[in-house]
């Protein structure tokens, strides 16, 4: 039984190898950089001097056929309690962040202003709008310091191109702890952060076509 363990074991561990490293060889800059042109994951953009030195940075990026305009209510509606994250909220409140993604603009979520603390449940970080410059760039910093999450809106003709970018503070955490970050964290933010791009673009597209600016 013990031989069986042991040759489990390292199967397991040649197993999370590989997959680190086909990951990190081959899927990781499309990850932290989906959706972006390579001039615009190196781009500088506002908020990136509130953390400069962080560990990891992910740039994503979406084409929005409509104006900044209808894309700037979606923005600062955002947050716990307000108009959700447009993003797979049954996962969000799985850590009980209260997301309930809007469908429409929320006129009482319309005057966000530097300096505004937006909670991410009862239990994640308290993000303070740092930078906002309507309907061309919002960012956002955790009290702590260690998460920086920026929007840049640019127009491009009739089009807006719609970046994210989060800039994270990644302390030691250990053989495992980087592993858990390669192969989870990553592709989970993804997932979820490809959700709410496209997720803003729906409906800021809706909200330009039927006429609303």
């Amino acid at each position: 039984m013990d031989g069986a363990l042991k040759s489990s074991a390292r199967i397991g561990l040649l197993t999370v190898g590989i997959a680190a490293v086909t990951y990190s060889l081959l899927l990781r800059r499309w990850c932290l950089t989906w959706g972006a042109t390579a001039e615009e994951a190196e781009r500088a953009l506002l908020g990136d001097g509130l953390l400069p030195d962080a560990g990891l940075v992910a740039t994503r990026a979406v084409t929005i056929d409509a104006p900044p305009a209808a894309v700037w209510p979606w923005l600062v509606q955002m947050g716990s309690g307000r108009g959700g994250a447009y993003t797979y909220d049954w996962i969000e409140n799985l850590f009980s962040l209260d997301m309930h993604s809007a469908d429409v603009i929320l006129p009482q979520f319309q005057n966000l202003k530097i300096g505004d603390i937006l909670p991410l449940g009862t239990t994640g970080p308290r993000m303070r709008v740092e930078v906002m410059e309507p309907e061309q760039a919002l960012v956002f910093r955790s009290e702590d310091g260690n998460w920086v999450w920026a929007f840049s809106l640019r127009p491009e003709g009739e089009e807006t191109r719609f970046i994210s970018r989060n800039r994270i503070s990644t302390p030691d955490a250990g053989p495992l702890g980087r592993l858990v970050n390669l192969l989870i964290m990553e592709p989970g933010s993804l997932i979820m952060e490809r959700k709410m791009l496209l997720g803003i673009k729906e409906r800021a597209e809706r909200l330009a076509h039927a006429g609303w600016l």
